[in-house]
């Protein structure tokens, strides 16, 4: 291939990618269905505008580093901390039942699969996926009704943010342990050593950042630097730990997401990552997707791979919600709030297909889950609200 080809293949990228995120903008769908839905179009399936290359891979990864170091970025340190056990149960509660339900779906599907072998670790990799939560339709719905600040809107916003944290953490122990080698017990060892590194260096990191901060206020060399550890955090967990470059780039996120100028250096992060390494990331998921292959049983499984996933996460975190004494409507609506899915999704079924542990043709099932969660969540949580005019309790 040419070298100068890259070019066209960036120009065809970002114009389709554009085009089809606002049009589903328009349609009240995530803008990110409309960037896959162009990758989908322009790939080897329909058009066979641009095909996958090694240099699209690289910026694909990138970009998903790069929106996991914006989510570190984008946590609220303090909230997450305050808001104590209750949306932690949620959160735990919320990854066990779906990464249990998409398990057996699978197993349900293709058979029984013993321990450790291959089979095991896809069917758990399928749960893993439905584990991650996006909040941020269900954060705009509360937004738009009023309810945000609400008991109900900070739990499940809490909830959501811990839900990520434990569904990063899952994802790692399940590569790890894919990895050809690999022990248990050095899998658990890395990822605690890994934590450990990012607790004890993060904290002197952020001291020195908030030093710089302090002394060079909102200054363009604060997001540079930012950029650096976020790139060196993502190649230390992959090449010292055995860890996954997303859990890097979010963990260095984490550590600086308490920073003065973090909102700052979330804005300089957004501009690369908006303008080209987002939408090549969320393309790419279209490019790969192999529609080719999707016969009834692929449609089947992606239909019940979809009603698996929003039930669990209903069932999950609407019943701990009503273990920790909240109303029966108040625990519906949390449930229906945490069953949104979006990028951390894709991020995650992304992560499988370049470790071997997903096929391409499953993109379809994540795909429907995340436009089929984005339309029904606004409609259920204002029909909720509706319907339930006692208010909040906890």
């Amino acid at each position: 291939m040419e070298t100068y080809s890259i070019f066209k293949d960036l120009a065809i990228i970002i114009i389709f990618a554009k085009f089809f995120g606002i049009l589903a903008r328009k349609c009240k769908a995530p803008q990110v269905v409309g960037e896959i839905i162009a990758g989908l179009l322009i790939g080897p399936s329909v058009l066979h505008l641009v095909e996958q290359t090694e240099f699209l891979n690289g910026m694909a990864e990138v970009g998903v580093v790069l929106l996991m170091f914006s989510a570190g970025l984008d946590t609220d340190l303090k909230e997450l901390l305050k808001t104590g056990p209750v949306a932690f149960l949620i959160a735990c509660c919320g990854v066990l039942v779906p990464l249990v339900g998409g398990s057996l779906l699978y197993m349900g599907f293709y058979g029984a699969a013993p321990w450790g072998s291959e089979k095991f670790y896809t069917a758990v990799f399928v749960g893993v996926i439905m584990t991650a939560t996006s909040v941020s339709i269900t954060v705009a719905s509360l937004r738009e009704m009023g309810k945000l600040k609400g008991k109900i809107g900070t739990t499940i916003t809490s909830a959501a943010i811990i839900d990520d944290v434990i569904g990063i953490i899952v994802l790692t122990f399940v590569v790890g342990f894919r990895s050809p080698g690999s022990n248990p017990g050095r899998v658990v060892l890395s990822t605690f050593l890994f934590f450990v590194m990012a607790l004890v260096v993060g904290y002197i990191l952020f001291r020195i950042f908030q030093g710089i901060d302090d002394r060079y206020p909102h200054t363009r060399r604060i997001p540079i630097i930012s950029l650096a550890l976020c790139f060196f955090f993502a190649y230390a967990a992959e090449k010292y730990f055995g860890i996954a470059d997303i859990t890097g780039a979010y963990v260095a996120g984490i550590i600086l997401c308490s920073m003065r100028d973090s909102s700052y250096v979330e804005q300089k992060m957004e501009v690369s990552s908006y303008m080209i390494f987002g939408p090549v990331f969320f393309a790419s998921i279209g490019l790969k997707t192999n529609i080719d292959n999707v016969d009834g049983s692929i449609l089947l499984f992606s239909i019940g791979f979809v009603i698996v996933a929003l039930l669990t996460k209903i069932i999950g975190c609407g019943l701990m919600a009503k273990l920790c004494r909240f109303r029966l409507m108040d625990s519906l609506k949390i449930g229906v709030g945490m069953m949104t899915r979006g990028e951390v999704a894709l991020i995650v079924a992304q992560k499988g297909l370049s470790v071997g542990l997903l096929s391409p043709v499953y993109f379809t099932s994540v795909i429907l889950l995340i436009i089929v969660s984005s339309i029904s969540t606004p409609i259920l949580l204002k029909l909720l609200y509706a319907k339930d005019r006692g208010g909040e309790s906890l």
